[in-house]
């Protein structure tokens, strides 16, 4: 099939994309109606992935693979959010922006570029014409992308679970993985998307490579912008005033499941290996709070 509007379908994705998120906006803002708004991004990864895919009209089997990983994990968590949203009745992200169209507006933007973005990977391989034989990326790109979304999926029945029982009510939920990371669904969504970019790697050329932006995006969003940051405010403002609370997170690492405690700095490592006389890392229960001078990693 001849191209539309561009090689990649760079322009007609994003074209796509804003119409989708628009569509969306429109109906949040006129009805102040925030229930769709998780379920408008994740299917909108799907709908980029079939689309370029069947546009493109080759179907490889690395093309399928990948196209099949952005359909599971998009439904998935499409469904997922909608019926936990409807559940729940409310999005407490949105407190601060449901009577300010400005900030609403600016949260739809980020998100439009959010699936544009991260879909990068996805949609150069699937509207490249080059095919080159399965290799050890596709399938470390694949097992990163199944560990991701088992994490994430984990981690969100966890909290789910734990929100609905009534012996939990007014707690924060630090059981399961959330007892070794504050946000574990936040590190297997961001493990899966570096999966599937490194999935991606062997069909990439030239600027191309440029596709890395994608996971590069995603977390510095979710650890820096809308995700982490509009989440921990939140629970600073309901718990913060408990001590318990305030020691989970010292103890307890932002993003990536491995016990909070004081860790080697890459640098000091390329420069001269681990640092004479340092001490292994701690079980969190076991934890001092980290300290500056300590070169801990305080908020990933």
């Amino acid at each position: 099939m001849g191209t539309v509007l561009d090689s990649h379908f760079l322009a007609l994705t994003a074209l796509v994309t804003v119409g989708y998120q628009l569509v969306f906006f429109i109906i949040t803002a006129l009805l102040r109606f925030d229930k769709v708004t998780d379920f408008a991004g994740s299917t909108n990864f799907v709908i980029i992935a079939v689309l370029v895919a069947a546009l493109k009209g080759t179907w490889h089997f690395r093309q399928i693979v990948l196209t099949v990983l952005v359909i599971i994990w998009g439904l998935r968590l499409a469904v997922f959010l909608l019926m936990r949203i409807l559940q729940w009745g409310e999005d407490k992200r949105f407190d601060e922006m449901r009577s300010n169209l400005g900030k609403l507006a600016v949260f739809w933007i980020f998100q439009a570029v959010w699936v544009w973005t991260v879909s990068l990977p996805v949609t150069i391989v699937n509207a490249s014409s080059r095919n080159p034989s399965i290799e050890a990326r596709d399938i470390i790109g694949w097992i990163m992308w199944a560990i991701g979304l088992a994490v994430e999926a984990i981690a969100d029945q966890q909290k789910l679970k734990f929100k609905n029982s009534p012996s939990n009510r007014g707690k924060w939920c630090n059981v399961g993985l959330w007892s070794y990371t504050r946000h574990p669904n936040y590190f297997g969504e961001m493990f899966l998307w570096w999966g599937v970019f490194v999935a991606s790697a062997p069909v990439l050329s030239g600027a191309e490579w440029l596709v890395i932006l994608g996971p590069i995006f995603l977390t510095l969003l979710l650890l820096f912008v809308s995700g982490i940051p509009l989440l921990e405010s939140s629970a600073d403002k309901r718990f913060g005033r408990s001590e318990e609370y305030r020691t989970y997170k010292k103890t307890t690492r932002s993003s990536y499941p491995i016990a909070a405690g004081c860790v080697w700095s890459p640098a000091r490592l390329v420069q001269g290996g681990i640092p004479p006389g340092a001490a292994p890392l701690q079980p969190r229960t076991g934890t001092r709070p980290c300290q500056l001078s300590d070169e801990c990693a305080l908020f990933f």
